[in-house]
């Protein structure tokens, strides 16, 4: 008799890519006065020279965070859409090295597995992402502990829905919902429900103002925003600022953990990794958030979003490097 398979503790839920990683040193950088937005500038018509090129076949917000999640102890899979091609294939030997569970991946026989162009240059990233236009079908799955939900192609709508029905299935299962630049560009009311039935929504500074697009406020004001809409708990993130969050009852923030930078793809998918994980563990939000920066810290100093990404005893190691650096109750 066929053994039931245990359940999973982190379902991840979007659009896998493979990341190709162009590090650059010839190019300008045009800021504007207050160094809050800038220009990277190449010289058109030109031949680029390029450092060095790093490739990472099973990248993507929701991958990224199977595969940090598998690492730090968890049991974990993926709900994906790859192409039969030679990237899909190496995206599945990827995340099967990694101990995700791939029973969820599905096949797309008409196109082929989406792709990420990241050009680096002095830490900083700019990405080019093309997200191949699936039809998305989402297979049967079990109930996991928590549903990861995060970038997906234009037409992520159908799965949206789906997802919403699956917490209607299994009402114990946490939601963390990390918005991807399309639910961003899709607006508000588009992914109210989702947020509305978020255990954790997370998400940088810049998407959470895009979001709610009313004007200037204050951190405070915008996580307190997202707890009025449905949100157990709400954290954004903001880089070398660190993280701010809100559970209803305590305003926290967490200073960034000091260090180098030598590429940030992929800080945001590995603070929310360890938070998500930590919390999945039982922890506090004020400890989660430690987690979440250690996670990042380690992945910052390494090119692409998963060389970094730490395993229990580096966690450990981080967390006692950085001890005296934690998460103090937001004055507002």
């Amino acid at each position: 008799m066929a053994t039931k398979r245990k359940k999973l503790d982190l379902l991840g839920v979007g659009e896998s890519l493979r990341d190709v990683f162009y590090m650059i040193h010839d190019a300008t950088l045009s800021c504007s006065i207050n160094k809050d937005r800038c220009l990277l500038c190449l010289e058109y018509a030109d031949k680029i020279p390029v450092k060095s090129v790093v490739k990472v076949p099973a990248a993507g917000n929701s991958a990224n965070a199977a595969v940090g999640a598998s690492r730090l102890g968890l049991k974990t899979g993926l709900i994906s859409w790859v192409g039969n091609d030679y990237s899909g294939r190496h995206l599945r030997e990827a995340l099967k090295k990694e101990k995700v569970d791939l029973r969820y991946l599905v096949e797309d026989t008409k196109f082929p597995t989406s792709e990420a162009t990241i050009i680096n240059y002095q830490g900083e990233k700019t990405q080019l992402v093309y997200f191949q236009p699936r039809t998305y079908v989402l297979p049967e799955c079990q109930e996991a502990r928590c549903l990861y939900y995060s970038a997906m192609g234009v037409k992520h709508a159908p799965v949206d829905k789906k997802v919403l029905e699956y917490l209607d299935c299994y009402p114990a299962t946490q939601l963390v919902f990390q918005p991807g630049t399309t639910h961003i560009k899709s607006g508000l009311d588009a992914i109210k429900r989702l947020i509305a039935k978020s255990h954790m929504l997370i998400l940088n500074k810049d998407e959470a103002e895009q979001l709610l697009g009313d004007g200037e406020r204050t951190v405070c004001s915008l996580l307190d925003k997202f707890i009025k809409l449905g949100a157990k708990t709400t954290i954004i993130t903001d880089g070398k600022n660190g993280s701010d969050s809100f559970d209803g009852k305590t305003h926290w923030h967490m200073p960034a953990f000091d260090g180098k930078v030598v590429e940030t793809t992929g800080a945001g998918d590995s603070f929310a990794c360890g938070v998500t994980v930590a919390m999945l563990k039982g922890l506090s939000l004020e400890k989660a958030l430690r987690w979440g920066s250690a996670n990042a810290w380690s992945v910052i100093q390494e090119v692409g979003p998963q060389k970094g990404l730490l395993d229990s005893a580096g966690m450990k190691k981080v967390l006692k490097k950085f001890s005296k650096i934690k998460a103090v109750v937001h004055k507002h």
